[in-house]
């Protein structure tokens, strides 16, 4: 890490809200969250279903627009920026692996790794998405399309994706909630490997405690607040 506190923090929220549905009933999803992610650090999101946390990784990501509050990710204030100005904030910065894989059906393992990268200026793009797909063990299986490949095979397509444009934060929520026990195990070593190679900042969201006890810090997530933070 740098000497300036600024640059060792990859993420800051500031009285972070999230308010659903309509002016005359509103739902408060997060209810004003505060939290700053060292530069590097592996953090989990621990929580029952509705505490907020895919909530809150959706907004720490670019995914989804916070109702009040100041965020900042990799140096970006997302606060004033639309979707398409989200949009542009990710390419390069954050990659996303989520529990449904997300992965274009028609297009082989191969394309759905290099196209991202292709759309985001890459000249290298299919290289890259092959030392990437080798990288977590597919090199034989880069023509395949998803309907050929086994739940943990998508999911380290996906995570092979999430990687290969060298982003400084990974968000992974609920990684492995699709797969059986052998194969979660061996896509979260995958991840944390990695993370580790990349050097990246990288945020689990996860309702498991034994995933969770992996990373550097746990934060536990109840009724859209933090209310614990343990390192």
């Amino acid at each position: 890490m740098s000497n300036d506190p600024v640059a060792d923090i990859a993420i800051r929220a500031r009285n972070v809200t999230l308010t659903l549905g309509s002016r005359e009933a509103p739902t408060d999803i997060l209810r004003g969250i505060d939290l700053e992610i060292a530069a590097g650090q592996s953090i989990a999101i621990l929580g029952p279903s509705g505490s907020g946390k895919s909530s809150l990784m959706a907004i720490l990501s670019g995914l989804e627009r916070a109702s009040g509050g100041d965020v900042t990710v990799a140096g970006v204030r997302y606060t004033n920026l639309d979707e398409d100005g989200l949009a542009r904030a990710r390419r390069g910065r954050v990659g996303i692996v989520l529990q449904a894989f997300h992965l274009l059906p028609t297009m082989t393992a191969l394309e759905n790794v290099a196209v991202p990268l292709e759309l985001a200026g890459a000249e290298d793009a299919f290289a890259r998405a092959a030392e990437e797909l080798a990288a977590v063990g597919l090199a034989h299986r880069t023509t395949h399309y998803p309907v050929q490949l086994s739940g943990g095979e998508q999911q380290r397509v996906a995570i092979a994706r999430a990687v290969a444009g060298r982003p400084g934060i990974l968000f992974a929520d609920e990684p492995t909630g699709n797969l059986d026990g052998a194969t979660s195990g061996a896509i979260v070593d995958l991840l944390f490997e990695r993370q580790r190679a990349a050097g990246a900042t990288l945020v689990i969201i996860t309702h498991d405690p034994a995933l969770a006890s992996r990373c550097d810090r746990v934060l536990t997530m109840r009724d859209g607040l933090i209310v614990s933070d343990s390192q």
